[in-house]
């Protein structure tokens, strides 16, 4: 997916909080404790951050349509459903046990759980996020594009591999999404809005527009 801006990642052990850089506000996001502040333009980073610019137009003055609604799912393999109901079942839980104000972080730590197991196929990516979103409808608690996006990343890494999750921030709204890419870095079963997301974090950590820090995302 081509943001306009060259994004490349550092491990989860340099850094963990992220300031996107809009057009007109700086959105911070601490992956570590799950804290998201939002600031005024042309404040100042902090250096240890790492730093993402959204090339972002400017404010479409409610001109522009922001879905929130997630897609409704596709056929996928009954073998993928079954094998999806202990990831959603154990997603569920991490969720819920432990402290409220650290949820956001526990998720984004289960969807990098598999990083360093092998690379999934697209078509395994796909019956992943396919088989979560047919056990959605069934959960009675927030099941949103994070915890979705998680239980396909924990579903895979159950079986062994590892997918390619982003999160990410968009402006006009500002507003955060979570999905999974193919290998090429194409979003799965994703809307087309998704383009207005740049990325912030990924099973490698976090994004920066800092040439000189790790290896490019694919």
């Amino acid at each position: 997916m081509d943001h306009h801006t060259r994004v490349e990642v550092i491990s989860m052990d340099e850094r963990t909080t992220v300031t996107v850089v809009l057009p007109h506000a700086h959105v911070t996001v601490d992956y570590h404790t799950g804290h998201t502040t939002l600031a005024p333009p042309h404040s100042a980073t902090n250096p240890e951050m790492a730093v993402v610019r959204h090339p972002g137009a400017g404010p479409s003055w409610g001109t522009q349509e922001a879905s929130v609604v997630l897609l409704d799912p596709a056929w996928s393999p009954p073998l993928w459903r079954l094998a999806a109901l202990p990831a959603v079942l154990m997603t569920m839980g991490v969720k819920a046990f432990g402290r409220q104000h650290r949820q956001f972080s526990r998720m984004v730590r289960l969807a990098c759980i598999g990083r360093r197991l092998p690379l999934a196929t697209d078509q395994q990516a796909r019956n992943a996020v396919l088989a979560v979103r047919w056990l959605a409808p069934a959960i009675p608690v927030r099941w949103a594009c994070l915890e979705q996006s998680a239980a396909a990343a924990l579903l895979l890494a159950l079986l062994g591999r590892r997918t390619e999750w982003r999160h990410g921030v968009a402006v006009d709204p500002v507003r955060m999404h979570a999905w999974i890419t193919d290998r090429a870095g194409r979003p799965i079963e994703e809307p087309a809005g998704i383009s207005s997301y740049v990325q912030t974090w990924t099973p490698d950590g976090a994004a920066s527009d800092d040439p000189g820090i790790g290896p490019p995302l694919a």
